[in-house]
């Protein structure tokens, strides 16, 4: 086309009522001049069609792939059998169609986009001009998926970092985990519910189980005095390193379930298991990383953050996985750091602020675990009378031997006061109250309270291992001396 062609068209003004596409037309309606419209003859905010050119030029380089315009060899092997009924058709839309269908615009502003962008691409030597070029008439166009290639790249260097490289103070790491869970809360799935979702009392996510393997019968029994003592989070001091957690840092792991509480804890044949349910007494916030595979995110191609927008939810869907996959014995020092400096990130400096994370068992395939971060793991202490002393029995022999009967009980020392027994008053409600020491060192709120009714023990009596067989085939070949292969 001339030059002189192509300055007019550009030159042309199209106005926002032409323009059917909401966010673009919007756009126009700010930004645009007020001037005659050359296609409705209306005066209204306009841009020039250079400027409309340019911004669907933008929205098909971001969302949409110019189709093959040849079969590929699979394709012609089709076509060449003579037994196959296969015909083969270019995919997407001309480029005519495609630009009217996606700006929401009239054949005619159509045409004169294409006729612009095609001059911009078109390819002037002589010796190439049967060649395809972008946005000429006979091109393709189909809208393409969001590529996260990039972030799993990032991703790949920010676990080389903090395992190699900076453990701590990292300021990319630090980076890095903003972009990829900063504001996450304004995400839902493609079923419209919260990737941050809450739990309390008020809420469907109202308690956990907390399980603890125990290999002798004394410490089991201690531990059905005091359930939430010695099956709550452990002490500092005593916090081995997990997924979720560095050594030293005492977090709540629970399970939605009894089943997966018990799994998680890996028992033996022949060990007993003490569960009990955990009542979430304030409201919480957790990063549910089971609904990140449904992360969704829409918008108009013409929004121009909504190509990144796309590429960190495509990414997102991979996080969950990625945190939640099974790790060996052996690999677990250095795998596992990863995803607990993700946790003290999103407990610590993470903004929404979060109480703690679900996320899928690696032991149960239907389980679902919860980490509640330090922050949100402190456990209501027991209302135990002072002085009172706790016993606990596995059961008791009768005539027909021994019976298991887990029983706890509780000698409470009365006090007489005009005559009348009363209990000893718990030292919480002893006023005024003065906080201790470690109090004052951690001032934590209680956010977990033990049911004392709900403390049931599990035998293990056997294991069941679901596997995924594949078969060994041999070989036997005859090797002649001295040839080589």
């Amino acid at each position: 086309m001339h030059p002189d062609e192509i300055a007019e068209l550009n030159a042309k003004r199209i106005c926002h009522e032409c323009i059917g596409e909401e966010y673009l037309s919007n756009e126009v309606a700010a930004t645009g001049v007020a001037a005659k419209c050359d296609y409705c003859d209306q005066t209204a905010a306009t841009w020039t069609l250079e400027q409309l050119a340019e911004r669907i030029e933008t929205a098909f380089d971001h969302h949409y792939t110019r189709t093959a315009d040849q079969p590929d060899s699979w394709q012609e092997r089709m076509m060449a059998d003579r037994e196959s009924r296969y015909v083969w058709f270019r995919e997407g839309q001309p480029t005519v169609e495609a630009f009217q269908e996606a700006a929401e615009i009239e054949p005619e502003v159509a045409e004169d986009v294409q006729a612009i962008l095609d001059d911009k691409y078109a390819c002037y030597d002589p010796f190439d001009m049967d060649g395809e070029t972008e946005f000429s008439a006979e091109c393709h166009y189909e809208e393409k998926g969001a590529t996260d290639e990039a972030w799993q790249e990032d991703w790949r260097n920010f676990e080389q970092s903090i395992q190699k490289e900076a453990r701590f103070f990292s300021r990319s790491a630090a980076a890095h985990l903003t972009e990829v869970f900063g504001h996450i809360d304004s995400l839902k799935t493609i079923n419209n519910q919260p990737l941050v979702v809450d739990a309390g009392l008020q809420f469907a996510l109202n308690h956990l189980y907390r399980a603890r393997v125990f290999q002798s019968e004394d410490p089991l029994l201690k531990a059905l005095c005091r359930p939430d003592q010695e099956l709550g989070p452990p002490p500092a001091r005593l916090a081995t390193a997990g997924r979720m957690n560095a050594q030293g840092i005492s977090v709540f792991y629970g399970a939605t379930s009894i089943q997966s509480a018990i799994a998680e804890v890996r028992p033996p044949v022949g060990s007993r298991v003490a569960v009990a349910r955990f009542n979430i007494l304030r409201p919480l916030r957790l990063l549910d990383l089971t609904a990140l595979e449904d992360a969704h995110d829409t918008g108009s191609i013409f929004d121009l953050s909504l190509k990144d927008r796309l590429e960190w939810v495509a990414f997102l869907r991979s996080v969950g996985k990625r945190m939640t996959r099974a790790v060996m014995p052996d690999d677990q020092a250095l795998d596992y750091l990863a995803t607990q400096a993700i946790a003290d990130f999103l407990a610590t400096e993470n903004e929404p602020a979060l109480d703690g994370i679900i996320f899928q068992s690696a032991q149960a395939k239907e389980g679902r675990n919860v980490v509640l971060f330090h922050k949100a793991s402190k456990v209501e202490a027991m209302p135990i009378p002072e002085g009172a002393k706790i016993s606990a029995a596995s059961g008791f022999h009768s005539e027909d031997g021994y019976e298991i009967d887990y029983s706890v009980f509780e000698e409470v020392t009365k006090a007489v006061v005009d005559d009348a027994p009363v209990l000893r008053p718990r030292l919480d409600d002893l006023l005024p109250f003065e906080p201790t020491y470690f109090q004052i060192l951690e001032p934590r709120e209680n956010t977990l309270r033990v049911d004392p009714d709900s403390v049931e023990v599990h035998f293990v009596e056997w294991v069941q291992v679901h596997c995924t067989s594949f078969p060994v085939s041999r070989h036997r070949y005859d090797h002649a001396p001295g040839r080589d292969f």
